[in-house]
């Protein structure tokens, strides 16, 4: 099953990027070269839902967060495993470990003019839990509640405020996760202005911009631009473009015409293919590194087929992931078997299966289906998982499992995804926030009803184990990093025997810049991919 775009719109497409820029952007027609002060990514995109960081939990949205919404803390991006004051100025953990203070840096402002003090910062707080949208989980499980949260975060002075837990967590658990994007801190004297029928500016907030950060939103079209513009108000050092635009565009070629033509700065989505090709042009430069997202094959415990553990199993080896490192993710990639990316506390190199026809055909006799079953497979239209999807389809075939691919969007794919309504589903997770814990959502799932208040990956695929769900609890808990560390090797060492997932790989994440642009760097997670550092000549 494939689905291409044929090779004359390439040029049509760049032609229309060009023309938006000029004529949507106001800005003069340059030959073969975007304007000086502005940055110009192409990028696919079509994940995006809103820009509500109380609800946003999609990849390229994450960039969008972390480019234009301030938080208390940021990741370090020389060390990850450290952190930096964003607006934050000080914090300290009480010694029984449950109460954190934190004290602001004076003068603030939101993009709007407001003054951003600490009210601010615990209503942005307070408002993602009352939300209780996707992302909340990272909150609520320091023991927030629609019902306390009021009393467990509040301002203590202007610049001053407290955040107290129901446990003593691991302290470097919990100041992670504030680094992420649902504690992105919003102006809450606009929002308020914006409220209707008491929705605390949700519904404006899905397109618009409340934050403080060293860009602002200006537009969001769904599947065809983020436009960016410089912060005036921002606190730091003030990004060098005046403008980031990103275009949506899927197609790797057409990606990487505009950037061979000048048409965009930047190329972010292209196939071991082009970037080959692009290996010898003195105008264009890559830069790499290790992302904390990895790509995987889920299937859902409510198709009694999938959910027998020989099918599980079997599916494991029907994958050739030699040939998918070999090729589709040359150089973007590094084939995983284990739900924790490298870099984080507790990854393993263990990676058992490999593509053995046999032992998956003796699984499935072993299940009671020696002729195989037919099985569909949800599918965001992008590369490499739409070529890895169709290689799977192939080896799956030889076993007797027939795969029927639907295609879509990212958004209907993972809306589809989210209400657990799939068969399978092949996608990525990304780290939320530089802690291990931000990936035992493959493992942890307290309630399986489908009106459930947490909804990790587990709970999307309709699969828990209680023993899994108490080591990830005691993980958290848990100060003593060695011990710590164990405790999620051997949550993986069960998870790639018994799991409904096939683990594939790990992004190695590759832009490919214009020799012009400066001060690229590819941060560990969506959200520290920081557009607003760079500069151009």
């Amino acid at each position: 099953m494939r689905f291409s775009t044929p090779v004359f719109s390439r040029r049509a497409m760049a032609a229309a990027v060009a023309s938006t820029l000029v004529l949507g952007y106001g800005m003069a027609p340059a030959l073969a070269a975007t304007p000086k002060d502005t940055l110009v990514v192409a990028f696919a995109f079509d994940d995006i839902i809103t820009m509500d960081p109380a609800e946003a939990f999609e990849i390229s949205a994450g960039e969008v967060m972390g480019n234009t919404y301030d938080r208390l803390l940021r990741l370090d991006l020389s060390d990850p495993t450290k952190l930096l004051g964003d607006i934050a100025k000080s914090w300290t953990v009480s010694a029984d470990g449950k109460t954190y203070n934190f004290e602001l840096k004076p003068g603030l402002k939101f993009a709007s003019g407001n003054p951003l003090t600490a009210e601010d910062v615990a209503f942005s707080l307070q408002r993602a839990v009352l939300l209780d949208k996707g992302p909340a989980f990272i909150l609520t499980q320091f023991g927030f509640s629609k019902d306390n949260v009021k009393e467990k975060i509040k301002q203590t002075g202007p610049l001053s405020l407290t955040l107290e837990t129901d446990k003593a967590y691991a302290p470097s658990f919990f100041f992670n996760c504030l680094t992420a994007n649902v504690a992105a801190v919003v102006d809450k004297k606009l929002l308020l202005s914006k409220v209707v029928a008491g929705d605390l500016g949700y519904a404006w907030l899905k397109t618009n911009y409340a934050g403080s950060g060293p860009m602002k939103l200006r537009e969001w079209r769904a599947n065809e631009v983020v436009a960016l513009e410089r912060n005036e108000n921002y606190y730091g050092d003030k990004p060098p473009m005046a403008r980031v635009i990103y275009r949506h565009v899927k197609e790797s070629a057409t990606q990487r015409l505009l950037l061979e033509k000048g048409d965009a700065d930047i190329a972010r989505n292209l196939s071991p293919q082009d970037l080959a090709a692009l290996a010898g042009n003195k105008d264009i430069k890559m830069v790499s590194a290790p992302k904390g997202t990895v790509y995987y094959i889920s299937l859902n415990q409510k198709n009694p087929n999938l959910a027998k553990p020989e099918v599980r199993e079997a599916l494991k080896w029907l994958v050739d992931y030699a040939a998918i490192g070999d090729t589709l993710i040359k150089n973007i990639g590094i084939i995983d078997q284990n739900f924790m990316a490298q870099g984080l506390l507790g990854a393993s190199n263990t990676s058992p299966y490999k593509l053995d026809v046999d032992k998956a055909k003796a699984l499935l006799v072993k299940a009671g289906l020696p002729n195989g079953f037919k099985v569909t497979i949800d599918m965001r239209t992008v590369q490499p998982v739409q070529g890895i999807t169709e290689a799977f389809q192939q080896t799956a075939k030889r076993a007797g499992i027939d795969i029927e691919i639907i295609p879509g969007d990212g958004k209907q794919v993972l809306t589809k995804y989210r209400a657990r309504t799939h068969d399978m589903y092949i996608g990525q997770w990304g780290a939320d926030y530089w802690d291990p814990n931000t990936n035992a959502t493959f493992v942890q799932n307290t309630d399986n009803s489908d009106d459930a208040k947490a909804k990790p990956l587990a709970w999307r695929n309709a699969w828990m184990v209680p023993e899994l769900n108490k080591m990830a609890d005691a993980a958290v808990l848990e100060r003593d990093t060695g011990k710590r560390k164990k405790m999620y090797e051997e949550m993986q060492a069960e998870f790639r025997k018994t799991s409904p997932f096939i683990m594939l790989y790990q992004q190695t994440e590759v832009a490919a810049v214009r020799s012009n642009v400066d001060g690229v760097k590819i941060g560990p997670t969506s959200d520290t991919d920081y557009m607003f550092k760079i500069s151009k000549r």
